[in-house]
């Protein structure tokens, strides 16, 4: 693969930094920016409450799904040609979305959101790691990525809440359309293309994996909702299986592999992977339990909700753009792939103390924990994914970052809002008449949300083995530059 030089891999440096940033963080956002205006979508479109799942559930589906299928593309067809498509199917699904006018339409405009995300995201951070290759550049370039990667979810609620509260649901899908074509107006003026591989797609293997991938958020969706023993659940859990191993077995004989397992011989970038992978667990955790606490127990808006979030990606973004990615050229990466987790494990006991009584500033000193970890892992974890990669794999590269923190949410949910369910079951049962009021259903969503987040220290916990069994580079080499292009494409 040939790949234009870094002197020519943009005509503005922070203009195309804004490009790439702003679509990572739309994509990222889109995961939770419905989930506070659902009550509102339910009773618009009078979605059936089973049903109702699905406005979130799509979107997770297609972009878990098709997470490594559109970073290779990228790889294969040129990056910036696969990212603007994938921002062109995902602003054109929002616009879609936001027009709904029954359950299927908004669900199918979701599924469709969540596959221009798996291109986009992807492809996204392929661009930066190949667009920055300068030391200082890089780093800062990183530090505002992994922000954005890191506070969407918290931004999404707010974002959600304000728009519902003060204008329509629909706008939470509207304001995607007239960013993603200021994205796409900017990107060929801003972003070099890349040369294509050369490489013929990999077709099984795409196939078995997306299927594979889906199949596994699926499963692990409906654990969350109907139990691990469910026949559902373990019926899909077992046909992911086989669909993955089957995908394994067809990347190992064939001869242009669209995962070629020598991505994760290094040490460093595997464990980045299974740190993602752990983190995303109790995130994602933390903003499903944390809004229905403040929304449940306290009576918050969506808007209240919303801003109550708002100083934990405010700290991720501080820690990542201000101090991470300024000390990570002189320390390395190692003290904050450590201490990240264990303000992550701090955070998650924090959480467990809060009860129905407990006011804001509990709550907001255990928000700015998780923000302080959550902003000295990010960076370290991005840069450590794409280091050392050869530049024909950075897209795939990306992706596997991207399914590690998906995925690890989709676990995180399901494994822990069983947990939720079962202590909220045996709470209700320990109240008797008392679990209908109020204020015994304040007391069984608490004591649910304590057991949840016991377990999610778990996953914390897990995190910090993962960094210190496995990361062993300290300082992260800036990327070779590329071999220089007969004839940079500036421009389509």
């Amino acid at each position: 693969m040939t790949d234009a030089p870094p002197s020519n891999a943009t005509r503005n440096g922070g203009l195309a930094l804004a490009v790439i940033c702003v679509a990572q963080l739309m994509v990222v956002l889109d995961a939770t920016v419905v989930n506070v205006a659902l009550p509102s979508i339910r009773a618009d479109l009078d979605f059936s409450l089973d049903n109702l799942t699905w406005v979130v559930t799509a979107y997770s589906l297609a972009f878990g799904g098709l997470l490594l299928f559109g970073g290779r593309t990228g790889d294969l067809f040129g990056r910036r040609r696969m990212f603007m498509i994938g921002i062109a199917i995902f602003a054109g699904a929002s616009l879609v979305g936001g027009f709904a006018t029954s359950e299927t339409m908004l669900i199918l405009a979701r599924a469709a959101q969540g596959a221009g995300g798996a291109i986009a995201a992807p492809t996204a951070l392929a661009l930066l790691a190949t667009t920055f290759t300068e030391p200082a550049a890089r780093a800062r370039a990183f530090g505002v990525f992994a922000a954005m990667a890191a506070s969407g979810g918290a931004l999404g609620l707010l974002l959600g809440g304000v728009l519902t509260d003060y204008a329509s649901w629909r706008w939470a899908l509207f304001i995607n359309a007239p960013i993603g074509v200021i994205v796409l107006l900017l990107t060929p003026r801003v972003l070099n293309e890349s040369q294509g591989s050369g490489t013929k797609l990999d077709l099984p293997g795409a196939l078995t994996v997306t299927a594979g991938m889906s199949t596994l958020v699926y499963g692990l969706t409906k654990a969350s909702t109907d139990g691990w023993g469910s026949t559902t659940t373990v019926v899909t859990l077992v046909l992911a299986a086989a669909l993955l191993v089957a995908f394994v077995i067809i990347e190992h004989v064939s001869s242009h592999p669209l995962m070629p397992f020598r991505i994760f011989a290094d040490r460093n970038r595997t464990g980045a992977y299974l740190i993602m992978l752990f983190l995303a667990g109790a995130l994602f955790t933390t903003f499903y339990f944390l809004a229905q606490y403040q929304q449940n127990v306290h009576g918050w808006s969506p808007f209240h909700t919303g801003v109550g979030f708002l100083p934990m990606p405010a700290t991720i973004m501080f820690m990542s753009i201000v101090v991470v990615r300024r000390l990570v050229p002189v320390v390395g990466i190692r003290p904050f792939l450590t201490v990240g987790p264990i303000l992550a494990i701090a955070a998650m006991y924090s959480f467990t103390q809060l009860d129905a009584s407990s006011s804001y500033w509990p709550f907001l000193g255990s928000i700015l924990l998780l923000g302080l970890g959550m902003g000295c892992a990010f960076v370290p974890l991005t840069m450590t994914a794409v280091n050392g990669v050869a530049p024909h794999e950075t897209g795939l590269a990306s992706a596997l970052l991207n399914t590690g923190q998906q995925i690890g949410g989709a676990i995180g949910l399901a494994a822990f809002g069983t947990v939720f369910a079962h202590a909220a079951a045996d709470r209700a049962a320990d109240l008797g008449a008392a679990a209908g009021t109020a204020a015994g259903q304040a007391d069984i969503f608490v004591a649910g949300q304590h057991h949840a987040f016991q377990a999610a220290i778990v996953a914390a916990v897990l995190a910090l083995v993962a960094s210190l069994a496995l990361i062993r580079v300290n300082k992260v080499a800036p990327a070779a530059p590329p071999a220089p292009a007969a004839a940079p494409a500036l421009a389509d």
